[in-house]
């Protein structure tokens, strides 16, 4: 997130002979606000966009904008930019209780920031209409946007019709009436290969992560339980041995602060963006579907537009009458066959170019989320540690005492 300390001075002139200011982009997911009772509330968030770039409105706007309103962006992006990985969305929260928990609010929050800015920040998606309307428009414009049918296959009776498609082709497929038609590159095959072993790694150390989160919370209360038991002994006993007691116990508690901080920490530095990387990796999974639906349209109408030539030939032979009308099918035909193959082929280029860009990220955002996991670990083993040898004299002066005694 971009906070307005960090963003660009607004009211300064330039002198004509001063070069002009780089472009920049700068979005802000704030200001979460829960809205509505019940099964209609909902969270608005403030979206702040400040830039100098000419097709915006103007160099600051504020919008208040939904949950449904960032999931209508990520669709209608992937619906536009085949090729490209669509940053993810956070997903729902599956339990009830937690929706509107302080806690889960902010990771939903910071979670799109962080989507909104990789859109502003990718050179493809930043140019976007879409984008334009998300962070600029009125809530009564977006709503309508909303409400509007984006995609192509939005209607019932679409969707049957696919579901009936893929059934006949699965079928085919079963009885070897018909072979998938699938790509066959050695570095496709390795790039996949790839994709869905980092998926696996980064959900199971999630899954540590999350066991280390709970760890932590866990300790802290102990702590905290312990440390209120031994203030009551200390209180109990009201000597010296008393005084001690009650120091390990307020000591226990300082602990336990700093163990349910250091575990928000984890959750929020370590945690969230391992999750978020996972989710990154289900959507260039996504992109290989469309990659493979581009493949095997390019393949089936090239098919179709050599059989269709085929007959063309044999048609022209014979001097048929309907040389005419073959004519132009096959000249349709091997139009949209170029363009299938065309957009096979775009979508290759940006998905090899997007593929260095998302490596690039991953090392910078995980090597930034590990350091901040190691820096909070041994921050908090040292508090520890200087906790528990500050009493370490007091128990020994009381021990010692005793045995004089």
């Amino acid at each position: 997130m971009i906070s307005p300390e960090t963003s660009p001075p607004r009211s300064s002139s330039q002198s004509p002979r001063s070069p002009p200011a780089a472009p920049f982009l700068y979005i802000s997911v704030t200001e979460p606000v829960k809205l509505g009772n019940g099964v209609q509330a909902y969270i608005s968030y403030r979206v702040i966009t400040r830039t100098n770039l000419p097709e915006f409105q103007g160099p600051e706007k504020i919008v208040i904008r939904r949950y449904s309103d960032f999931v209508w962006l990520h669709d209608r992006l992937a619906e536009k930019y085949k090729g490209i990985f669509i940053p993810p969305l956070p997903e729902k929260s599956a339990v009830e209780k937690f929706r509107f928990s302080t806690e889960f609010i902010e990771m939903r929050r910071q979670a799109l920031d962080i989507f909104i800015n990789r859109i502003a920040s990718h050179p493809e998606l930043k140019q976007s209409e879409d984008l334009r309307t998300f962070l600029q428009e009125d809530e009564e414009t977006m709503e309508r946007a909303r409400s509007q049918e984006t995609g192509i296959f939005k209607k019932p009776a679409d969707l049957i019709q696919i579901f009936k498609d893929v059934q006949t082709k699965v079928s085919d497929v079963v009885l070897g009436k018909e072979k998938p038609v699938e790509e066959t590159d050695p570095e496709y095959e390795k790039l996949k290969h790839y994709i869905f072993g980092l998926e696996d790694h980064l959900a199971e150390t999630q899954k540590q992560a999350f066991r280390l989160v709970k760890r932590h919370r866990e300790l802290g209360q102990s702590l905290s339980d312990f440390g209120k038991a031994m203030k009551l002994l200390g209180a109990c006993e009201g000597n010296s041995l008393g005084k001690v007691f009650s120091e390990l116990g307020a000591k226990s508690e300082l602990l336990s602060i700093k163990l349910q901080k250091e575990a928000h920490n984890l959750l929020m530095n370590f945690e969230e963006p391992l999750k978020d990387y996972v989710r990154a990796v289900q959507s260039i999974k996504v992109t290989f579907a469309d990659r493979a639906n581009a493949f095997r349209q390019h393949c089936e109408l090239a098919e179709t537009t050599k059989l269709k030539e085929i007959n063309l030939d044999k048609l022209n032979l014979m001097r048929s009458d309907k040389v005419r009308e073959a004519e132009m099918e096959y000249r349709e035909l091997k139009s949209e066959s170029e363009q299938a193959t065309r957009r096979f082929e775009t979508i290759v280029r940006l998905m090899n170019e997007e593929i260095v860009r998302f490596q690039e990220q991953k090392t910078a955002d995980m090597g930034l989320a590990f350091h901040q996991f190691a820096k909070g670990q041994a921050k908090l083993a040292n508090d520890i540690a200087d906790a528990w040898r500050s009493v370490l004299p007091k128990i020994e002066a009381c021990s010692v005492s005793s045995q004089h005694g």
